[in-house]
Parts: structure tokens; sequence; C-alpha cells
């Protein structure tokens, strides 16, 4: 990394101490059944509350959820089911993906009392045309328009595959975002939402939200609802369990036994889906802009002790050369594919090196120029499964003569980081979807291909393949089923010889919740919303929960 970057990560780590004291005094309504408090394991935060920074604590938190509203709330974990209509009352796409019509709920007012309009989604998608950055699904916007109480968005291409983010995106007001100067630096201190509940107060001890009194689904139940940042996993866990913070998503290692044993009230629910978590090489920097790197590491990674030992099971184990969870993925595995699980071979991936004119100086690596072969892995501090992963990846690579270093950032350095290209390789997710087609297009997709030192929402490690865009492309457009199957086939291929990511888990979309002082939650037995508080989800879940009479 950057001697600027690695600055601002020793900065960062000093601030994470300071909070683990504020926090650890916040109280966070321990104990109560008047607050619910909903923590997360990311460290230092600042005041922006803007909903489109990918930065912002709103974002990394997750409560941006609590104000802003989707227009339908989406459950990728069973992406069989239907969309639950929220702000659109109803919505219909064209035969061929490329328009869809929206239709505004009415009695919605903003949390200031202004109405809620058509008007408001249009220009919250126009937002997404005018700013990039905000465009994180690259939806290709033809034309816009309103008339009456319903928007028409159409679209240059088909949006087959990403109909449910098109109404999945969360709406802000235009009388409000419209009197912005400069929409992607505002910390939007004020936020104005159609959600359930309004920010009350922010201090870096805890970010409270009360009801909003206005709001068109009802009076939420939950009185008061707080967040706070803990600056790693062991102390959200230990905030778990000593009952100061009440909901989560954060790695827990042994979960039965450290987590939900501790009490009846403390639940874990872990659904998974077609998403997973990847080694993301950079692909234009070295040594992993040479595709033999990318194999012979890949050839050496530990898949089974990353489960077992980073991720303390868990997450899923994903071990099929292809990228695919099992059971989720069966179904779209290419032929020659199916069953095809990645095996530990040292001496071969020595021989991918030393073919491609790599040589060994003693037991060290040495690149066609006569350097050392060496690189850096790097996540957030504190994310302790990632950081295990990494460093379990940084053994293996020795097996081969390679010197790999585990090095830690701020979660917000870490993010600017990864999306301008400034690393070497990364443990990251990838969106969960209907389908593969979000995997294979986070990684490799050339639509979201950005220079280096510019922000790039997916394909952060610039790989380059016209092939792959082309199938993306393909998989995406076409209406044929045998068409789409043989693009899928296609991204499959082009996933496993030239090695992009080396995917590792598959990851869950879940929570840890007590229901020792409000009931309600999403299980498995009542799937009917992600039940992980990051999601745009989080206002449906908290307009299910009800206090535990006393």
């Amino acid at each position: 990394m950057k001697r600027s970057v690695l600055a601002k990560i020793a900065a960062g780590i000093t601030a994470a101490a300071t909070l683990a004291v504020l926090s650890g005094c916040s109280g966070g309504g321990a104990g109560s059944g008047d607050v619910l408090t909903i923590g997360m394991p990311n460290g230092p935060q600042s005041n922006n509350s803007n909903p489109f920074a990918p930065t912002s604590s709103a974002s990394v938190l997750g409560y941006r959820g609590m104000m802003y509203e989707p227009l339908a709330q989406i459950n990728p974990t069973l992406p069989d089911r239907d969309p639950v209509p929220w702000l659109a009352k109803e919505w219909k796409w064209s035969e061929d993906y490329t328009s869809v019509e929206i239709t505004a709920r009415d009695g919605v007012k903003w949390s200031d009392g202004e109405k809620f309009t058509a008007d408001d989604i249009a220009y919250t998608f126009e937002m997404l045309e005018k700013y990039p950055a905000f465009n994180t699904n690259a939806l290709p916007f033809d034309d816009i328009s309103v008339s009456g109480d319903t928007v028409k968005l159409s679209f240059d291409v088909p949006e087959f595959i990403n109909q449910t983010k098109v109404i999945n995106q969360f709406i802000v007001p235009e009388h409000i975002w419209s009197k912005i100067k400069d929409p992607e630096k505002d910390a939007n201190q004020k936020p104005v939402g159609t959600g359930p509940y309004t920010l009350k107060t922010w201090t870096q001890q805890a970010i409270s939200f009360v009801p909003n009194t206005d709001y068109w689904g009802g009076k939420p139940k939950v009185p008061e609802v707080r967040w706070t940042s803990y600056t790693d996993n062991n102390a959200m866990l230990t905030a778990l369990l000593n009952g100061q913070a009440q909901w989560s998503y954060v790695f827990i290692p042994d979960i039965e036994k450290t987590y939900v044993s501790k009490s009846e009230t403390n639940k874990n629910w872990q659904p998974t889906g077609l998403g997973i978590d990847a080694l993301f090489f950079n692909t234009t920097t070295a040594p992993f802009n040479d595709v033999a790197v990318r194999k012979a590491v890949n050839m050496v990674v530990d898949r089974k002790a990353i489960n077992t030992q980073g991720y303390s099971g868990f997450k899923g184990l994903v071990d099929n050369v292809n990228g695919l969870p099992s059971p989720a993925g069966d179904s779209f595995a290419a032929p020659e594919y199916k069953d095809k699980k990645a095996e530990i071979d040292v001496d071969g991936a020595k021989k991918v090196l030393t073919d491609a004119g790599y040589t060994y100086s003693g037991d060290k690596l040495m690149d066609p120029s006569g350097n050392p072969v060496t690189f850096t892995l790097v996540d957030p501090a504190g994310w302790s499964d990632y950081l295990a992963s990494l460093q379990i990846i940084a053994d293996n690579v020795k097996q081969i003569g390679i010197d790999a270093k585990v090095d830690t950032a701020t979660v917000d350095n870490w993010t600017a980081a990864v999306q301008n290209g400034d690393f070497q390789a990364t443990l990251h997710w990838t969106n969960t979807g209907a389908t593969p087609w979000d995997i294979y297009s986070n990684i490799m997709d050339g639509t979201q291909l950005k220079p280096v030192g510019t922000t790039a929402n997916w394909n952060f490690g610039r790989f380059d393949s016209p092939e792959a865009t082309a199938a993306l492309a393909a998989y995406a457009n076409t209406t044929d089923d045998a068409e789409r199957t043989t693009a899928m086939n296609t991204l499959q291929k082009i996933f496993v010889d030239e090695v992009p990511a080396i995917p590792v888990a598959a990851g869950p979309m879940g929570a840890e919740y007590s229901t020792k002082y409000f009931t309600g939650w999403p299980d498995e037995k009542d799937p009917y919303a992600v039940s992980q508080p990051t999601q745009p989800s989080v206002s449906q879940v908290l307009m299910n929960l009800k206090p535990v009479k006393k």
C-alpha cells in the first residue's frame, strides 16, 4: 500500500482504541426493554449520514435503512419469493426488461411533513444517472419520466438481472437533495426520510433514533433504537453477551458455544444465498498481473483451514473450482465443473511458476527479472475472521517461496484503498443475487472497470477480460435459456482459467440477536426478511418487532 494510506491506517488504529473506551461507557440500552441497541464492529465513525456515500456511518453501520426506504423489500436468501411493495405500490416491467413503470405509494410523508411523490422517485434515479459513484449497480439509464403518480424508467439494455436491484433502491426527497450543492461530499447531518425512525442524536458513543410519528406504516413498537460501532469482533461479542447490544452481524468463533448457549434468548440465524467471500487480486500490479502467480496461489490456498480456523465454521465452505456455493449454485455449474473441487497441489503450483519463467534462490521464489516475489494482504483491523484467513493464506504461499504479510486498516481507509485499486490482495464479499451473475460480475465485469486511482464500485481487481464482459452482457440481455446457459458456462471457464479471485466462503446474510426484550425477529420458521441489520430490510424487521410483555 502507498505510504499516504499507511499513515492514515496508523491514525485510524489510534482512533479505534479511543472509541473502545467510549463505547464501553455508553450503556447502549443494556437491560432495558425501552431501547434496542444495534452494534457493528466497524471502529470509529464520523458524523456522516449521506446514504449514497459508501464510507459514511449511515452506509457502513447500516442505519440509513431506518430513514431511507426502498421501493420494494427483497429477500436475497429466498430469490424466488416475490418482493414486498414498500414505497412503490406496484411496478410493471416490459416484456424485454428495457423499461419499468413504478407507481408511488399513496399517503406517504417525509419526516419533515412534505408529501412523498413520484417526483422523488424520479429525482433519486436522476441522481444515480448524474453521479456514477451513486450508481453502484451500473444501471444504464436511457430515459426517466413522470406521469401522475407513476415513474417510467427506460434502459439502454434489458435489466433482467438487475430488476430486483432497481426496485430495492432507496429513495431520497427531491426538495432536500436538489438544494445540496455537492451531494457526493455532503454529510447530510440532518437526514429527512420516509422511514419508521428519525435521527435524534449523533455521538461517537451512540447514534439514537426515535419513532417517526407520521410514519405511513403505522407507529413502530420499539420506543428507541441506538447504534454503536465497536472497535472489533471481540468487543462486539462482549456487548452481545452482557446485553449492551441486542442485534448485530458479526463473526463469532464457535458461535453455538460462545454465544447461543450462554442464554436461551441469544439467537443466531445465518441463511446464505448466491454470494461469496473471495480473495480479490489487483491484476494491474505485480505479482498478480501475471496469471501464473494467481494460478499458483490458488493451487496452495487451504480452503478447509480457512473454513475451520479462519471462519470457525461460521460461513459455508466454497471449494468448487468455479467458485459457486453449494447447494445454491449447484444447478448453475457447467458440466466440466460439477463436483470438481479445488485441491492443494504445491508441486503443481511450483511447476506453473517455473514454466512461466520464475526461478528459486534457495527456498525463495524469484520473478523473471530476478526479484523476490512478495505481496501484502489487507483487511480492516478488528475483522478477526478475515485477518485470520489472510494469515492462513500468507502461511500457505510460503510453500511456494512467496513472502506475504498481513496488514490492517480502518474500515474507511480500506474501503477507499480497495475502490481506488491501492492494494495487492484483499478478502471481500460479492453481492448476492437470484443467479451467480452477481458473483462473476462483481469480480470480472468490464463495465465496472475503472483506472487505478478512480473509484470502482466492483471489479476492484481491475480484471480486464472482454470475453467475460461479453458473456455477462449476454447472460443479462438474452431471453433464451439456452443462450443464458452458454454464457454462464463461459464465465465459469474464464474464472477457472484466469483466476481473477479465489473463492473461500459462502456469504451469510444473517444476524445475532436477543429475544429478551423484543420478539418478531425473522428466523428459519418465519424468513419474512433478511435479518442482517445493515440491509434495507432493517425497517421491515423493526416494524415487525414487539416488546416482550413484562
